[in-house]
C-alpha cells in the first residue's frame, strides 16, 4: 500500500504541474487509505505537501511573468490570517465527537473525511464542466471588488486549514471572475495563494507533534519531482482534456470515500 502511496505523490504533484490545480485534493485520501494517518493529523500533513509543491509551481509562473504579485497579497493576506486562526484554535476546539444519533457516532474524523469527498465532488465538477476561460487583459477592481476579493479568501482560507487542501479550484474561478486575470495568470497566481496559506497553515499548528518528518519529507520531495516533470510534460500533453477525465477520476473518488465512511464501514 505504501508504494501505491508513493506513485500517487508522483502524481498528485504531476496533475499539478500538467493542469496547475487537482491533486491536491487527492492528498488526504492517500495519506489516510494509503499511509494509515488519522484524518485530523493528515490535514496537516497535507497541508505541508500542497504547501510544497504549490510553492515550486509559484515559483516557475512567477519566471514566465504569470503571478499577479498586488492580486495574490489582496486574496492571500486574509486567506493566510484565517488558515492560521483555523489551525491554531478552530481545529484544536473540535471534540473528538461531534453528536450521536442512536448507535451511529458522528466523530471528528468522519467529519473531516465527509467534507473533503464533498470538496472532491465540487472540484470534480468544476473541471469537468468548467469552461475554458478567455485570454484578457486583467482590468482595474473597484473598491467593492477588493472587500468580495478579500472575504472570499477568508473563506477559501477557513476551508484550506479545516480541510488541509489548497482549494485552487475555488481560487482560479475567483481570481477570472472577481480580479478579471488571464487564465494563465489565475492559475499562476492561485499557486502562489496556497503556497502562502497552506505552508503558514501548517506552522499554525501547535508543535507538530506526531509527525513523521522522514514520510512527509519523502512524499512532498516525490509530489515536488512530479511538480518539474507535469511542467515538462505539459509542453506536449493538452491540459483541458486531461483536467477533464482527472475531473471525473476525482469524482468517481469523492463517491467512494462517502460510500467507504458510512454505508461500508
Amino acid at each position: 500500500m505504501e508504494i501505491i502511496g508513493y506513485i500517487a505523490a508522483a502524481l498528485i504533484g504531476i496533475s499539478l504541474g500538467l493542469i496547475g490545480g487537482g491533486g491536491s485534493v487527492l492528498t488526504l485520501p492517500v495519506l489516510v487509505y494509503l499511509f494509515g494517518i488519522s484524518p485530523a493529523a493528515a490535514t496537516s500533513y497535507s497541508l505541508f505537501i500542497v504547501g510544497s509543491t504549490s510553492l515550486v509551481g509559484a515559483v516557475g509562473s512567477y519566471r514566465k511573468k504569470r503571478v499577479n504579485v498586488p492580486v495574490a497579497l489582496l486574496f492571500g493576506i486574509p486567506s493566510i490570517i484565517a488558515v492560521w486562526l483555523t489551525r491554531r484554535y478552530v481545529m484544536p476546539a473540535i471534540p473528538a465527537e461531534l453528536f450521536r444519533v442512536g448507535d451511529w457516532i458522528l466523530t471528528r474524523e468522519l467529519a473531516v473525511m465527509l467534507l473533503f469527498a464533498g470538496l472532491m465532488l465540487l472540484a470534480s465538477f468544476s473541471m469537468i464542466i468548467g469552461r475554458k476561460a478567455e485570454e484578457r487583459e486583467a482590468a482595474p477592481m473597484s473598491t467593492t471588488g477588493k472587500v468580495r476579493l478579500a472575504l472570499y479568501g477568508m473563506l477559501i482560507g477557513f476551508v484550506t486549514g479545516l480541510l488541509g487542501a489548497g482549494g485552487g479550484f475555488l481560487i482560479i474561478p475567483a481570481l477570472i471572475m472577481m480580479a478579471g486575470l488571464p487564465m494563465k495568470t489565475a492559475v499562476g497566481t492561485s499557486l502562489m495563494i496556497m503556497a502562502m496559506s497552506t505552508l503558514i497553515g501548517f506552522m499554525g499548528d501547535t508543535g507538530h507533534a506526531g509527525i513523521n518528518w522522514l514520510l512527509l519529507l519523502t512524499l512532498t520531495s516525490i509530489a515536488v519531482a512530479g511538480v518539474v516533470a507535469g511542467g515538462l510534460l505539459s509542453r506536449r500533453i493538452p491540459g483541458e482534456r486531461l483536467k477533464h477525465g482527472f475531473g471525473w477520476f476525482v469524482l468517481v473518488m469523492g463517491i467512494y470515500i462517502i460510500l467507504l465512511e458510512t454505508l461500508l464501514k
